[in-house]
């Protein structure tokens, strides 16, 4: 929205002004899979009262991680704050808004596997400890080329570097029509640049509270695919879609702020770190091979996570170098912030921002302070160095985050018992359908040799 309504009745009546001024044909109403995929549902204007009353219905049982056949009846709830109008219009000229919804039970009740509701869960519990939970995503992800049919080949659309420019960097053009795009939803889009990696890049928007941030990832990977797909190219989320290369990542930057300020600011302290701001890091470092399934939640994921690519996979923190898995960027009054450097593009940012908050509260409640900072290249130190230390290793597969995810209550209270248990179940199908894949580099390794 172009102004903030707080009252729901001037919400309804600007929205319907909006409708009747734009000429709105269409309304878009979208939620969040479990796993983190768009679903959406489109009703003609005419039902704008039904929309606005929630009053829609549809099958959750059709969606994978809902609910089962028997109880597959539920609710789309707009959120009133997300309506917008498409900054494009249809193939066939109409003009379309869209509202972001939660999913809501006949009995009134939100529904427990709703992602948003997790998300809103773990604001909650920030709220009643008096803070407010604010992030700003770095995702990164590579356009490809396609072939005659329209599928993506594994080729880059260009061989440009990091930071590079045209024509070296070939995206230029993609880029700005994303972010024009981006900023027709509302996004303040910071920067936007060519990354290490041939066809790979990343487009950075301001910081926002929370459950808006996690809205705006989702509409950003949307915007992304359709500029890509309009230009002729394939855009992907894929953590690590070509071996040898830098792998895509979402680093995550993380402040609570009270009363309109930065609590992880301390001027009075050497480095400008409040104690909150520490146990909030050392809350992260305790709690994330329980949450990394989350961040990381796909087979692939894990073929980022190696050493080489600066991507992290040691549980360690510092003020300075980029190898550890949090870093405290060297700004500090409000900008003061934690980035979380694990998370790819492909997770679910609901239950994503939902964990990590989690943890960080835990360690705040809990007074856990981190060990010393490492503040030289954790990607140089031998294994005993790593030892004395005490760094420990983020999980090294999918089945191995998901185990320590089985572990830790703390986390799972976080997600509730039924995203638990279907992501956990999900996630385990996906695992054991890989193992039982024969895989290329398997065929080159032993064929001829056995």
């Amino acid at each position: 929205m172009e102004k903030k309504i707080i009252n729901r009745d001037e919400q309804i009546k600007y929205i319907k002004s909006i409708i009747k001024e734009k000429k709105v044909r269409f309304i878009v109403l979208q939620i969040a899979d479990i796993l983190g995929s768009v679903k959406c549902t489109t009703l003609p204007v005419s039902q704008i009262d039904k929309i606005l009353n929630n009053e829609v219905m549809f099958d959750g049982s059709s969606i994978d991680g809902f609910a089962r056949i028997e109880e597959s009846d539920m609710y789309l709830h707009p959120d009133l704050s997300t309506f917008i109008i498409l900054p494009w219009q249809t193939h066939n000229g109409y003009t379309t808004a869209r509202m972001i919804c939660d999913v809501y039970m006949p009995d009134g009740k939100p529904f427990e596997g709703c992602p948003r509701y997790v998300l809103k869960r773990a604001l909650e519990k920030a709220r009643s400890m008096g803070f407010a939970f604010y992030v700003g995503p770095e995702p990164e992800f590579y356009m490809f080329n396609v072939d005659e049919k329209g599928n993506p080949v594994l080729e880059n659309n260009d061989k440009a570097g990091y930071f590079d420019m045209a024509p070296m960097d070939r995206g230029e053009d993609v880029r700005e029509a994303i972010t024009i795009a981006l900023e027709g939803f509302g996004f303040e889009v910071e920067a936007s640049h060519h990354e290490c990696g041939p066809g790979q890049h990343e487009i950075d928007f301001k910081y926002e509270d929370a459950l808006t941030t996690a809205d705006n990832i989702m509409t950003f990977r949307y915007v992304v695919k359709k500029v890509a797909d309009d230009f002729g190219l394939f855009a992907s989320f894929m953590p690590k879609p070509v071996e040898g290369i830098a792998g895509s990542g979402m680093h995550l930057n993380m402040s609570l702020f009270s009363n309109q300020q930065n609590i992880f600011y301390d001027e009075s302290k050497e480095n400008g770190l409040s104690d909150e701001a520490m146990y909030f890091v050392g809350g992260l470092l305790e709690n994330v091979k329980g949450f990394t399934v989350i961040t990381n939640p796909l087979v692939n994921s894990y073929k980022r996570l190696v050493s080489g690519f600066e991507a992290p996979v040691n549980i360690a923190w510092s003020e300075r170098n980029r190898s550890p898995l949090i870093r405290i960027p060297a700004k500090r009054g409000l900008s003061t912030r934690v980035e979380l450097r694990n998370p790819d593009p492909s997770c679910n940012p609901y239950l994503a921002l939902a964990t990590a908050l989690t943890a960080g509260l835990n360690g705040i409640e809990n007074r856990v302070s981190p060990p010393e900072p490492i503040n030289k290249n954790i990607y140089e130190m031998c294994l005993e160095e790593r030892q004395e230390n005490h760094i420990e290793a983020l999980p090294k597969s999918l089945y191995e985050a998901i185990n320590e995810l089985s572990k830790n209550e703390i986390i799972k209270e976080a997600l509730g018992n039924h995203v638990t248990s279907k992501y956990i179940s999900g996630k385990l199908k996906e695992w054991e359908e890989y193992v039982a894949k024969v895989h290329r580099w398997e065929i080159e390794q032993y064929l001829r040799a056995y």
